[in-house]
Order: C-alpha cells, then sequence, then structure tokens
C-alpha cells in the first residue's frame, strides 16, 4: 500500500516546545529553513523523509506514535458527524478535515459533541419522548465514558505502570489465584467462596471478607480479585484519573471507576513487559496466550488492544465485542479502521459468521472504502452462569490489525502466500459506506440521491447515485 503524505505539525510544534527551543534553534538542530519549519508545524507541507529522520536521530521521536492513533479515531469520528443531513452542502475535503483534526482537536471535539446532542434530541422528539424536556439531550453517562477510553486510545499509562510494579512485586502471572487472595490477606479481607447464580464478586466491608461465585471459571474469579485488589491498591491514583477526566455527572464518574478497575485487573493479571514479549513470541495466537496468563480470550483479546505504551508499542490493533442483535458493546482501534458510533456493524465483517461458528476462528482479509486492507478474526464465545437453567450470555469477538503488520499473526500465514490476496469490500456502515452497489446494503447512506427504476428488480431495489 502506499503511504500518504505525513502532516505531524501539531506533533513537531509539541516536541519543540517540550525542549524549549524556538523555531530558528529547532530549525538549525535539524537542518532545515525556519521558514520550511513554520510551513510543517501549521501543517502547510508534509514532512520529508530527510527530516522525519533527522526527528528520530536528534530527539528520538517516535514514528509509530505520530502515524496514527488519535488523529485517525478523531478524524472518523469528525467525518461521520459531518455525514448528517444537517450539513447537507457542506463538503469538506479530507484534507480540511484532517488539518482540523491535527491543528484544532478541540474545535473537532466540541463539534462532535454538538452532533451527539443534535442526534439524541431529534431522536428523542422524534419519539416523543418527555424526558426531553428535562435535558436529556446529553451524552449519557456510559457513552461519555465509552469516549473518553476511546480518545486516550485504551491506555492509561500511571496505572499501567503501577498494576506491571505490583504484579512485580506479587510473582505474577505464576499462581495467579493463591497470589491474589495472599496479597488480599494483607489487607485484612478473607476470600470465600459460595454458590450465587447472579453476583460475580460480593465484598462484606463490616467482616472484610470477598466472596466469589463457585459456578464462576477460574479465570473469572482471578479476575474478580484483581479488581478488589485494585480498590486497595489504586483507589487513590483512579479516584485523581476521574477527576481530571471532568466528567459531566456522578454516574460517569462512577460508571468510569468501574472500567479503571477493570483496567488494572487486566494490566494486573497480564503485565506489560511480559505480555508484549508474549504476544510477540506465540504470534497473537489468543488461546495460547490465554493458556499462559490463565485469562480468559475476552480478557488476552481486550489486553492486546491496550498495548499503546510510549516508545514501547504493540502491533496497533481493533477490537470490538458485538451481541447478537448487532450491538458493539466494547470497542476499540489503535488502527484507521473505526466502528460506526451509531448503527449496525457492516454485515459483510466476518464477526457476524462467528455465531455460526462457535469454538473456531473465522478469518478474514478486508477493505474497507477508503483502501485500507485488514486482517480480521472472530470468534463466538458464551457465559454461562448456573447449571442447566442458568442463563447464558452469547457474543463474539473481533480483532484484527492492518495487512502490514498481518505477518505478526499466526492467523494470516497461508492467506498471505498466494499471489494474489482477495479481499472482501466491507464499510464501517450502511448510513455512511460510500459502496454504491453492495448486495448487502441494509439501508441507503445519509448522502446519496435514490433512483428507482420499474422496470427492473436488483437485490436491492434502489439504485445510489
Amino acid at each position: 500500500m502506499a503511504i500518504g503524505k505525513l502532516f505531524i505539525g501539531r506533533s513537531v510544534r509539541e516536541l519543540r516546545l517540550s525542549r524549549k527551543l524556538n523555531q530558528s534553534q529547532f530549525a538549525e538542530r535539524l537542518g532545515i529553513s525556519t521558514s520550511y519549519l513554520n510551513q510543517i508545524e501549521s501543517n502547510n507541507r508534509p514532512v520529508s523523509a530527510t527530516v522525519l529522520l533527522a526527528l528520530v536521530d536528534k530527539f528520538q521521536l517516535q514514528v509509530s506514535e505520530i502515524s496514527g492513533g488519535e488523529g485517525d479515531r478523531l478524524l472518523s469520528a469528525f467525518s461521520e458527524a459531518l455525514t448528517d443531513p444537517l450539513f447537507e452542502g457542506i463538503s469538506p475535503s479530507v484534507q480540511d478535515l484532517k488539518l482540523v483534526a491535527q491543528n484544532a482537536p478541540s474545535v473537532a471535539h466540541a463539534l462532535i459533541l454538538a452532533h451527539q446532542a443534535y442526534r439524541r434530541s431529534t431522536e428523542r422528539l422524534a419519539g416523543i419522548d418527555e424526558e426531553l424536556a428535562r435535558g436529556m439531550s446529553e451524552a449519557t453517562p456510559y457513552e461519555e465514558v465509552r469516549d473518553y477510553f476511546h480518545f486516550v486510545d485504551n491506555y492509561i499509562h500511571d496505572l499501567d505502570l503501577a498494576a506491571e510494579r505490583l504484579a512485580s512485586e506479587m510473582g505474577l502471572p505464576e499462581e495467579s489465584l493463591v497470589a491474589l487472595k495472599r496479597k488480599l490477606e494483607r489487607h485484612g479481607v478473607g476470600v470465600r467462596f459460595r454458590a450465587d447464580e447472579g453476583a460475580l464478586r460480593s465484598f462484606d466491608a463490616g467482616a472484610s471478607i470477598l466472596y466469589l461465585n463457585t459456578y464462576s471459571p477460574a479465570q473469572t474469579q482471578q479476575f474478580q480479585m484483581a479488581v478488589q485488589l485494585a480498590q486497595f491498591e489504586a483507589g487513590e491514583a483512579i479516584a485523581a484519573i476521574i477527576t481530571a477526566a471532568g466528567f459531566r455527572t456522578p454516574e460517569a464518574s462512577e460508571i468510569c471507576k468501574i472500567g479503571l478497575q477493570n483496567y488494572f485487573a487486566g494490566a494486573l493479571l497480564m503485565p506489560y513487559g511480559q505480555f508484549l514479549e508474549a504476544a510477540a513470541q506465540l504470534r497473537h495466537d489468543v488461546e495460547l496466550l490465554a493458556l499462559r496468563f490463565n485469562c480468559s480470550i475476552e480478557q488476552v483479546c481486550h489486553r492486546l488492544s491496550t498495548l499503546q505504551r510510549p516508545g514501547k508499542k504493540g502491533v496497533p490493533m481493533f477490537f470490538a465485542r458485538i451481541d447478537r442483535a448487532g450491538n458493539i458493546t466494547k470497542r476499540h482501534s489503535a488502527t484507521r479502521l473505526q466502528f460506526a458510533r451509531f448503527g449496525a456493524a457492516c454485515p459483510v465483517w466476518n464477526v457476524h459468521q462467528a455465531f455460526e461458528a462457535q469454538g473456531r476462528i473465522i478469518r478474514q482479509m478486508a477493505e474497507t472504502p477508503d483502501g485500507g486492507q485488514y486482517l480480521s478474526l472472530a470468534l463466538q464465545v458464551a457465559k454461562r452462569s448456573g447449571g442447566f437453567r442458568g442463563h447464558e450470555i452469547t457474543y463474539a469477538l473481533a480483532f484484527g490489525c492492518e495487512r502490514s503488520n498481518a505477518e505478526a499473526f499466526v492467523y494470516a500465514d497461508d492467506l498471505l502466500e498466494s499471489a494474489v490476496v482477495k479481499y472482501d469490500p466491507i464499510g464501517v456502515s450502511c448510513r455512511i459506506c460510500e459502496r454504491v452497489r453492495c448486495p448487502n446494503r441494509a439501508w441507503p447512506p445519509i448522502k446519496g440521491r435514490i433512483g428507482v427504476d420499474h422496470h427492473q428488480r436488483m437485490i436491492v431495489p434502489y439504485e445510489i447515485r
């Protein structure tokens, strides 16, 4: 794939300011003119290979940290918002959108928030939702927390480091259940098991006893112990992170606290350095990683999506969890592939096939309308509670990477052997997909005229012009 021009003016400017250099001094160190540096920082000119090498050599700039990540996620969300009919007649170029996302990200975030409020207001008004009058046009607490993790790249640096230090102290991941129980006992907490078809974890603060569900798998039991330990070991750090995030409501803060405790638990059971090394050694075989760290496959996939430590990043991945109704209940992408914020996922995406192949990993080479090519992997997982009459929750996990990193995955070997790799054409969602002749289209795109030929009936009963 051809690599596009690299506009990293904001990153270069932040690097210069962090070194307390003016443009003249910084340009001299790079061996370029001050006017050229000014044009780079203003994103009026892309960075040449020579300048990029100079940045890496003289200032240890991490190329992997400026070529995607936050910019791609923000650009995707920004572009999707502008597809709304509200903005009909306004068609900024991709370059214009990039300039806003790169040079004025706060403006892009503000427009996204405004668009979200507009959508919620419109939908509730259409449904004659009486709660509209009580100011329910703001983001729900859950959506606010979801976006928080999305835009911090699903990586919480201070929390991750703290979890890794504690894991080293406890000797994890070896004998995780025993080590976690011993650590909780040092906090004066006893661990007991009891039959419960509902609660996974129940802490009696008065008696200082943590009750775990006897019916839960060992991986779930140890994760819940790690979550409880997060409350003792990382409570202050989590509170500081939540305060800095500035959530609008107490509900959002409480939901984020759950997310951060879960994050700490995952980082404790799968310490960053060990997990990163194992992922590379095992070539991202999620089943082997689950066995090595005694974790569930979902926990492993989620942890793989958090390997974004500056200077020590893993392979940029996407990860999502989808239920049978098509709802995306977890999502993150460190790649150019971004998930729809509204509507269902593309029906051509292999994640839907996972429900038909229990216990088997479905593989797909996929291509998005913008030319992005990806290795996409999906499998169905199920969680049961209780016995024969217990409740079962079934969903699909999807994870993968860009084609350029596919060789790092054991699943891609035979897929890449042929001279011509077949890519399935997928999109983000039908409402914004540019593919006009897709036979799997569920509804027309928001932007696009519909034509109907009454003398001819195709699979899709209309044309998109």
